[in-house]
């Protein structure tokens, strides 16, 4: 029996040349207001595109990852933009960084987030998962 694929790597429609491609899917997402106060709580990780608050659930399940945007990044639509940016980052760059059993939360910056190089906040999401696990 071959082995399962990762979690966040869902089988997507066969390409022109009759093989199958893969499409990274969104890792489970937080959605209980008290997960993200414990995350706010635990470790914390500053980059100038975002900040990266990360905790230790301790229960060995998939990691998950929330985003949240306050008011100050903006009016609805740069806030929705800022999570926008910040769920794709972690869509890419999630699954190779990320530990099981741990909550992720994006936080969004004022100007930096919706402004930001889309490479650069790749690189300062992989470098903010570096620092948090050494």
């Amino acid at each position: 029996m071959p082995p399962l694929p990762h979690p966040a790597v869902a089988p997507a429609r066969p390409t022109d040349d009759g093989t199958a491609a893969f499409r990274m899917s969104m890792p489970p997402v937080i959605a209980k207001r008290a997960d993200f106060l414990a995350a706010a709580r635990a470790l914390r990780q500053g980059t100038p595109g975002f900040l990266l608050q990360a905790r230790d659930r301790g229960d060995g399940l998939p990691f998950r990852v929330g985003f949240t945007c306050s008011k100050k990044i903006g009016n609805a639509v740069m806030r929705n933009r800022a999570k926008r940016r910040l769920r794709e980052v972690a869509r890419l760059h999630l699954p190779q960084g990320a530990r099981q059993g741990w909550d992720y939360v994006l936080v969004g910056r004022p100007d930096a987030t919706v402004s930001r190089d889309f490479a650069d906040l790749c690189g300062d999401l992989t470098g903010a998962l570096r620092k948090i696990h050494k």
